[in-house]
């Protein structure tokens, strides 16, 4: 399908993986919102909402970028006005804002917690609560959350329980608002075979060596595109893998998405979640 004209309101969009699912979709003439937190440049991260927006309307786009914390409800809800104000509605949501940290339970402070819960879980609710009603009024709608399938096997969680704890919460908001706006809205997950080169992998987890093994945030954002076209009322409910999600559509040979061309795959580092 084409998403010429379709607006798309993707959480934590300015760099990664929300900002790589904002391009592709741009190319198609969409209207991408950059709802993320970072208005000024970071000393190590790279991009904003505004050089992102920028990004969105080089590729074929329109674009509007909103400072947004996910975790304050009323500014929430004042950006999906705002995007539905500049572009007449919302048809498709990317929950992709979220906090990591991999720590056992006696290495993870409250505060920390407490982050990861109100960004992942709570800020996944608050958005698809607030985009909803605008949804319900789109021709094809579509809700992605960036999370792991449900897997309630004790090594899932047992080292990072807070984290998994969280990122499952997205998950959870799948299972039942796909029961709940069945026929209505589509609610799929969506999450990565191996590590993605993002700035999470360099700083939080592995480092360079992590990101030379890794894909590309561009297998997630043509998994996507894949998922925003299918029809809502019954591609719904599923917890679905960026390879699985190409393979379905005939497209196996994976390696434009390697960060290092010719790596084997076995060499590739697999998701923890995976």
């Amino acid at each position: 399908m084409s998403f010429q004209g379709k607006t798309v309101f993707i959480t934590g969009a300015s760099r990664g993986i929300g900002h790589a699912i904002g391009l592709r979709l741009a190319r198609e003439g969409a209207n991408i919102v950059v709802a993320a937190k970072t208005a000024d440049p970071h000393p190590k991260l790279p991009g904003t909402i505004y050089t992102a927006a920028e990004d969105m309307e080089r590729a074929g786009g329109k674009a509007l970028p909103i400072v947004l914390d996910v975790r304050d409800e009323t500014a929430v809800r004042a950006a999906v006005q705002q995007a539905v104000d500049a572009f007449g509605g919302i048809d498709i949501l990317v929950n992709n804002a979220s906090a990591i940290q991999l720590t056992d339970t006696l290495h993870t402070d409250m505060k920390r917690y407490d982050l990861m819960h109100q960004i992942n879980t709570r800020g996944t609710f608050v958005c698809s609560q607030a985009c909803l009603p605008h949804l319900l009024k789109a021709e094809n709608p579509h809700v992605l959350n960036l999370s792991p399938p449900l897997n309630m096997e004790t090594r899932w969680f047992q080292n990072h329980v807070a984290y998994t704890m969280a990122k499952y919460g997205m998950s959870m908001c799948v299972l039942g608002m796909a029961g709940e706006f069945k026929g209505k809205v589509a609610f799929n997950a969506l999450w990565p075979r191996t590590a993605i080169a993002t700035a999470a992998v360099e700083f939080a987890l592995g480092g360079q060596e992590m990101m030379r093994r890794s894909r590309t945030p561009e297998i997630l954002a043509d998994a996507a595109a894949i998922v925003f076209g299918k029809d809502a009322k019954t591609f719904t409910g599923n917890f679905l893998i960026d390879d699985e999600v190409l393979a379905a559509e005939g497209i196996t040979d994976l390696e434009t998405y390697k960060v290092t061309p010719g790596m084997k795959d076995e060499e590739l580092v697999r998701d923890f979640f995976v």
